[in-house]
């Protein structure tokens, strides 16, 4: 079995059942990620309908967990509406992620998760149902017409003050995840909005894949981040394009990053996120596998 501090991250599920995995199968999933040797893993709700059915099945996952053995270390909550322009659907996605935060709470985790704020875009048929939004999809946003940006960022900041009290509230770190066309999509970005926030359960999740791919200097990252910082996300890239690679397949240096995180008395937590769609994995158990070895063996172990 891998030590507690490399997680299985969601995305292992994601790759083999979709996106969204039916909730109603996540004592499967639980069973899956235990069977490859984690004792530490992530679990998702995703927007509404499936986060709600997180929620109502939360105190059911939870038992099977214990009787795997397994910690479900950080739980994401998915609220790409959090950011809305829109007022209502800002307080509607609040209340959705009060639920995430006692779905958190009844499963042992330490934090919560979602995806950096996502600007008030206007999207051709609403905000697509996907992980990541690539360039394309993005290029096809635009913003509202009467859209007051100095009132828009007072109201996000407000919002997110709101969402670090409720996650507070149950003893739970708030990370943000990094990817393209979010707000604090890179450590200047996260630093900015963090100080703009004021709350100190704010963190930044590390994704060395998306960082990489946007061009954010993972070292730098490191020593700027050291206090926002206890979880990351390994995966590799070859900066071409979204894809999140089992390390050593892409261009990471991960002899430099490895020694950065010991020069900053890195602590925390890692999460193994390797698949997706836009990841071409023949066998993804065996990917999961063999990073967690490569993790264990030649970083944490030597």
């Amino acid at each position: 079995m891998y030590p507690r501090s490399i997680v299985c991250a969601y995305l292992y599920v994601i790759s083999k059942y979709g996106y969204p995995p039916a909730a109603e199968h996540t004592d499967k999933y639980l069973s899956e990620m235990n069977e490859l040797g984690f004792t530490s893993v992530e679990l998702e709700g995703i927007r509404k309908e499936h986060l709600l059915e997180m929620y109502d099945r939360r105190f059911q996952i939870r038992q099977q967990a214990d009787r795997l053995g397994l910690s479900v270390v950080i739980y994401c909550i998915v609220l790409p509406g959090l950011s809305s322009a829109d007022a209502r659907e800002r307080q509607e996605n609040i209340a959705l992620f009060q639920k995430g935060c006692e779905t958190a709470s009844a499963l042992g985790a330490q934090g919560v998760l979602d995806n950096a704020p996502l600007p008030p875009y206007q999207f051709p048929e609403g905000i697509p149902v996907v992980r990541h939004y690539d360039e394309d999809v993005l290029l096809a946003a635009k913003f509202p017409s009467n859209l007051d940006w100095q009132k828009y960022w007072e109201d996000l900041v407000e919002t997110y003050r709101t969402l670090c009290d409720i996650a507070a509230d149950k003893n739970l770190k708030f990370h943000l995840h990094p990817c393209l066309g979010v707000l604090a999509a890179t450590t200047d970005a996260f630093l900015y909005f963090y100080d703009a926030v004021g709350k100190d359960n704010l963190r930044f999740n590390i994704d060395t894949a998306n960082q990489f791919l946007m061009k954010d200097n993972l070292l730098l990252s490191l020593r700027r981040l050291a206090d926002y910082v206890d979880y990351i996300h390994i995966s590799d890239n070859r900066g071409l394009h979204v894809e999140h690679l089992p390390p050593g397949e892409g261009k990471i240096r991960w002899d430099l990053f490895f020694e950065t995180l010991d020069q900053v008395h890195y602590n925390g937590m890692f999460g193994l996120d390797i698949g997706g769609e836009e990841t071409q994995i023949d066998d993804i158990d065996q990917a999961y596998q063999r990073s967690a070895k490569w993790l264990e063996e030649k970083w944490l172990n030597k």
